[in-house]
Formats: C-alpha cells, structure tokens, sequence
C-alpha cells in the first residue's frame, strides 16, 4: 500500500470512529471506567444546594461565610488494545473482513480514550508479540496506532493469546483497561486469563463471521487453514463433517465465554455484519 493510499484509509476511518468517539461513546467511557478516586481542587463559595458534608471549617471561620471544598476525578487511566493479528482475522464473507472490523472498533475506543485525556497503548500479536507500542496521550499518536493497524504485517499467522496476555502483564505494572479484539479460536489461555483478570480491566471483543459458525452444504470444497497454510479438500455434503466443525468452533466460543466469566473479564460479541456500536454501546451502558 503507496503511502497516499494509506493516508486516506487512515482519514476514512479518523472520521467515522472520530464521531463516534465524540458524540456516542466519550461519554459511555468515561462514566463505565472511573479513575483512581477523587482528588481536592480548590475551595469556593457555598452555593445553594451544595453538600453540607464539603464545607471547608477552616477557610469558612476565616472569611465568616460558608466556603465549601471541590473535589475532581484523578483519571490518568491508560487503555491497552490487544489485537490479535493472525491468520484467521483474513476472513470475511460479508461486506467486511474482521481485520477491518477490528480497526474501526480499536480506533473508536481510541478516540474515546483520548477524549478522556487517558493514555492509549497497543499490542499487535499472533502466536508471539508482533509489535508493541507504548502507551501515550493525544490524536498523532492515536493515528500511528491505527496506520498500524491497517498496514502491519505479521511474521507468524498463528496464534497465542497466552503469550500476548503475558507480555501485556510484565509491561504494564499498574492497573490498565485492556481490551482483547480476536476471534479467540484459540486454547490453553484460561488460566493467564484469570491472572491478568486479577490485576487490569479486561474486555475481550469476539469478532466474527457468520459464515464461520457452520459450513454449508457446498459439495467437494478446497480449503486453506489461514494460520496453518494448509490445503485441503473437503467433503461439505457430509453430514459427520459439518457436525465436527461445528463442534470443534463452538467449543472455541464456549472456552472464550467460560475463560472471560469465570476470571471476571467483560465481554462482547461482534458478528461482521451487526452494528458493534449497539453491542458496545449495550456493554458501556450495562457496566456504568
């Protein structure tokens, strides 16, 4: 991709995520995750209706009329965005493949994140950490991160959500909000899941196909397996085949759902062709 072709893509996706961020989600964020507690600001004046409970004695005897103290949100919160970056994130049989699901949502949490004035940081993984940016405040860097997102590409097509959750715990030694985008058709995670759990706020987003929860009845098929590069042929007209598909992939869903719940983790599913603003909006509501 020319760099001009990239600059666009990167605006296209700026605006639409920006408005978002700017007149749906900011507010939803801000009130779902709360910072450290509340810090004094200033005293002023009592007004009407003012809790009694703030009233400065000190300040309020010197001046002999009622001065109350102002307290203020201490955020300085940093998001961690996840994003699994393998092979099976090249798919999609809709008007968009996950891959691009997934930037449009990292890049709205992003902005939404910068509207807070919070810290944003990223990791890019497949069955190891590709790429980690760390965190920081402000619009030019929410823009690498999305540039990344549309133009990076993995050594490996594999994936490892256990060795990204890993990563993500050694380099952020205070509490985060993590948001995991993947498919999670992968395994063995369960019980990092439940560590990481313990210490940040995390959120996996479940982004799929529809295609991808049963195969169709379509004959003799060739396939490929994205993270394996493996051909093979198919018999979709088999009835045993469909069933141990189906099987194996709802297996996959139900780990991702028993790992997140059981270790306290939110999360949400996004199918490609569904609006992830309701599903993310629904979630924000729910939590705040």
């Amino acid at each position: 991709m020319d760099t001009k072709e990239l600059l666009k893509k990167v605006r296209k996706i700026e605006i639409k995520t920006r408005r978002l961020s700017d007149h749906i989600f900011g507010g939803e964020y801000h009130s779902t995750f709360k910072g450290r507690g509340m810090t004094f600001s200033e005293v002023r004046q009592y007004q009407f209706g003012d809790d009694v409970r703030n009233i400065d004695w000190n300040v309020t005897a010197r001046y002999n009329e009622p001065y109350i103290k102002v307290f203020e949100e201490e955020r300085e919160l940093t998001m961690m965005l996840m994003v699994d970056v393998s092979g099976s994130e090249m798919f999609g049989t809709e008007q968009q493949f996950k891959n691009e699901v997934v930037t449009e949502i990292a890049a709205t949490l992003a902005f939404s994140a910068t509207q807070n004035n919070d810290k944003i940081g990223l990791i890019l993984f497949s069955d190891k950490v590709e790429l980690y940016i760390p965190p920081k405040k402000g619009r030019s860097h929410v823009l690498r991160i999305i540039r990344e997102l549309i133009e990076f590409e993995p050594e490996s097509k594999q994936t490892n959500l256990a060795e990204a959750l890993k990563f993500m715990q050694n380099v952020m030694k205070k509490k985060a909000i993590v948001f995991v985008l993947s498919d999670f058709i992968a395994d063995d995670y369960h019980q990092t899941m439940k560590i990481v759990s313990g210490k940040h706020d995390v959120t996996g987003i479940r982004v799929y196909d529809k295609r991808e929860e049963e195969i169709p009845n379509l004959g003799l098929v060739q396939m490929q397996d994205e993270e394996t590069g493996e051909l093979m042929l198919v018999n979709t007209s088999s009835k045993k085949v469909r069933l141990n598909y189906g099987k194996f992939y709802h297996e996959k869903v139900e780990y991702y759902k028993e790992s997140f719940n059981k270790s306290g983790a939110g999360s949400i599913d996004c199918r490609v062709d569904e609006s992830y603003v309701k599903k993310m909006l629904g979630y924000f509501k729910r939590r705040g």
